[in-house]
């Protein structure tokens, strides 16, 4: 919930159970149990959840149970990782890596071996095929290859699983 600065959950089974605020506390902010802004989010296996918290530029981690969160991604975390510009989708590959659309920045980022990187749109927005203007959600397929939504293009972009590989695990010497 954008607006109220909060991730709430429901159950679908039992409609008499209410509504569990799981994230923020419904007022916008910046400290580790606040949200401002919160979009996209991610839970794992271990019900970890993480959000997008795009108005704070930052990818926020509660752990299954927690209302406090770590910084794992954005200029507030403690260990430094990459400068987000309103992030809106995160999720993880089956290698638990992640995946940030970075709205204003035109770009896909992700975590790997050599920490943090640009993989698609890293040359800055515009309209071929390896460009992007307001990414706005990610997913992937069985394949392992992965799908934008390219907001701004007003398009759906696939990247085939070998493509990706290529690009994260480039070593820069």
């Amino acid at each position: 919930m954008n607006e109220v600065a909060q991730v709430t959950r429901k159950s679908l089974n039992n409609d008499s159970d209410p509504i569990e605020i799981v994230a923020g506390i419904g007022l916008a902010g910046s400290t580790s149990y606040m949200l401002h802004g919160p979009n996209g989010i991610f839970v794992d296996t271990n019900l970890d959840l993480y959000v997008a918290d795009s108005s704070n530029n930052r990818i926020q981690l509660f752990g299954s149970g927690q209302l406090n969160a770590i910084t794992v991604a954005g200029n507030t975390s403690s260990i430094p990782t990459i400068s987000l510009n309103t992030p809106v989708a995160v999720t993880l590959d089956a290698n638990k890596y992640l995946f940030i659309a970075d709205y204003f920045s035109n770009h896909i980022l992700t975590n790997g071996p050599f920490g943090f990187r640009c993989i698609l749109g890293c040359d800055g927005g515009g309209t071929s095929s390896d460009q992007l203007v307001t990414p706005r959600s990610i997913a992937f397929d069985s394949f392992g290859n992965i799908f934008i939504v390219d907001r701004g293009n007003q398009r759906i972009q696939k990247f085939f699983y070998q493509q990706i590989l290529a690009v994260c695990f480039i070593v820069k010497i």
